[in-house]
């Protein structure tokens, strides 16, 4: 699946996690490919099942 850096921080922001949220834009490409990125957004704090979490969440625009 591929999303937008941008939508995703300001995503995480939303739902209050602003640690993740800073994390993740510091380290993560402006589109993110959850299968190419896999390790990326584990060393942020969001493995496969906590980012599903969040996108099921919200509403979050999928590029792709």
């Amino acid at each position: 699946m591929k999303l937008s850096k941008h939508d995703l921080v300001q995503l995480l922001h939303t739902q209050g996690d602003n640690a993740t949220a800073d994390r993740a834009d510091a380290a993560l490409p402006e589109q993110i490919d959850t299968d190419r990125d896999r390790e990326v957004l584990a060393s942020v704090g969001l493995d496969q099942a906590r980012l599903q979490a969040h996108l099921a969440a919200a509403s979050i625009h999928i590029i792709g």
